[in-house]
């Protein structure tokens, strides 16, 4: 009986044991569900991040410093750059508590990226960030946007342009930088600077339009396949992919391409009337060094150049905009990272001296 009574014991602990841990993993699943879902639904969100260039450029010199001088010079010089801190400080506070004397403030000035595909991709985060600088930039601030674009979709590029002429026309001083690219749409988004820069060897121009179609209705005709193509109006569609392409098709679609280098055309000349637009809009780009001698561009400088030289007498902000990962794209970031790390010690093990037998 006791030796029933033990084994029967066990088995209890057992199944109360088994049942807790299929309780829990139900548990934990729906919990994981619910995170996900969660997540999912927080994915659109996001938040504007700001960082302040000036102590970036500080940090760095602060390390150069401490690395290269003796330490009697660089504490001397840490000590001076405490000291331009707290009065910088001290004026803002100042500013505050005295409206009037506002307008002595130190100048801000927001930096943007647009690092350009073809669809534009970036203008989804550029809007907001444009919207979220527009809401405190004054006349007396600036909007600095580092560009890098080959351009792209016409429609595409159309609302990032404007979205800088946003900035323009609230009346804050707008600069645009090209460190290595702004043609055919990057193109169309630059020209809308009040200043607009160029390193020597940045592609710009191109102003252009470009299309082309492949036709496979002669392979299809010879295979005997037969397409049928509808539509209600006679240009709903000008040239098809596997339909028979007729001379008015291609007529009206050539009409349609130069319609549009002629709205571009208009638009690069309305930003910038100093260029010469029949000798720029023949699809060319050029260097920046060149671009100068077109007024394609005002001034041969890199963006880094140009930002160290403003942080000197302003208070210099990045300004991002960060949409938040789901549960899937954060957990996909970690087991890559975890591969990849896998990867690296095997390489590393199998790149060892082997000592032979």
């Amino acid at each position: 009986m006791v030796q029933f009574l033990t084994e029967y014991g066990v088995f209890l602990a057992k199944s109360i044991t088994i049942i807790g841990l299929i309780v829990m993993g139900i548990i934990a699943i729906v919990q994981s569900i619910a995170e996900v879902a969660e997540a999912e639904k927080e994915a659109g969100k996001g938040e504007i991040k700001v960082h302040s260039l000036n102590e970036k450029i500080e940090a760095m010199k602060t390390a150069l410093s401490k690395a290269v001088l003796p330490e009697p010079a660089w504490k001397a010089e840490e000590r001076e750059a405490k000291r331009k801190k707290k009065e910088k400080g001290r004026q803002a506070k100042k500013s505050q508590k005295q409206p009037e004397a506002a307008e002595t403030r130190v100048g801000r000035v927001y930096v943007l990226d647009f690092h350009g595909d073809m669809k534009a991709s970036a203008v989804e985060a550029f809007r907001l960030e444009v919207t979220a600088v527009l809401s405190l930039a004054e006349a007396m601030d600036e909007v600095v946007v580092r560009l890098s674009s080959a351009g792209g979709l016409v429609h595409a590029y159309g609302l990032a342009a404007s979205q800088v002429k946003r900035i323009r026309d609230r009346g804050v001083p707008l600069t645009i930088c090209v460190d290595t690219v702004a043609a055919s749409g990057g193109y169309m988004m630059a020209c809308v600077a009040d200043k607009l820069m160029a390193a020597p060897f940045a592609i710009v121009g191109s102003i252009g339009v470009v299309a082309q179609i492949p036709n496979f209705h002669r392979l299809l005709k010879k295979n005997d396949i037969d397409v049928e193509l509808i539509t209600a109006g006679e240009y709903k569609r000008t040239l098809t992919l596997f339909g028979e392409n007729t001379d008015k098709g291609r007529e009206k679609f050539t009409e349609d391409i130069e319609s549009t280098q002629e709205l571009f055309k208009d638009f690069v000349s309305q930003s910038r009337p100093g260029v010469d637009i029949a000798q720029v809009a023949t699809g060319e780009h050029w260097y920046g060094t060149q671009a100068v001698e077109l007024a394609l561009v005002d001034e041969l400088m890199t963006s880094d150049e140009y930002l160290v030289s403003r942080s000197e007498d302003c208070d210099v902000f990045e300004v991002v905009y960060q949409k938040k990962k789901t549960f899937s794209e954060r957990f996909a970031h970690v087991a890559e990272g975890s591969l990849d790390r896998v990867l690296l010690r095997w390489v590393r093990r199998l790149q060892r001296p082997q000592v032979a037998d």
